[in-house]
């Protein structure tokens, strides 16, 4: 029979004659002691996996530091690049742009037809 209390269920002792009874006190007494030994494995294993959980966040959090310093890295260089792009443009010289343009076009172009054919 099962009860419930606060949302947990229990199996209650069995009611016992009163009077001194060591082989049930002994009975409860090593599966007590066993269930103790469980809890401890139990304990033990969460234990180890939080720790393991905690290196591996520390992990993480180096590589995303690392990946951030080369994005930004990589930000500043596009910057820089664009900002020379954008100069040569407002240059005197606007077919230089024009010629660019095209470069980039014929490059596209064959590495399409490279891959295509491969």
């Amino acid at each position: 029979m099962r009860r419930t209390q606060g949302g947990y269920s229990y199996q209650p002792l069995p009611q016992q004659a009163p009077g001194p009874s060591n082989a049930s006190h002994d009975a409860l007494e090593e599966e007590n002691e066993r269930m103790a030994e469980e809890l401890k494995g139990k304990i033990g294993a969460l234990k180890s996996l939080t720790i393991d959980i905690g290196n591996e966040v520390r992990y993480q959090d180096r590589l995303l530091r690392g990946i951030d310093e080369d994005m930004d890295r990589t930000g500043g260089f596009m910057s820089n690049t664009i900002n020379r792009v954008v100069r040569l443009g407002k240059g005197g010289h606007r077919n230089y742009m024009c010629y660019m343009f095209l470069f980039v076009m014929v490059v596209f172009f064959a590495l399409y037809l490279i891959l295509k054919f491969r």
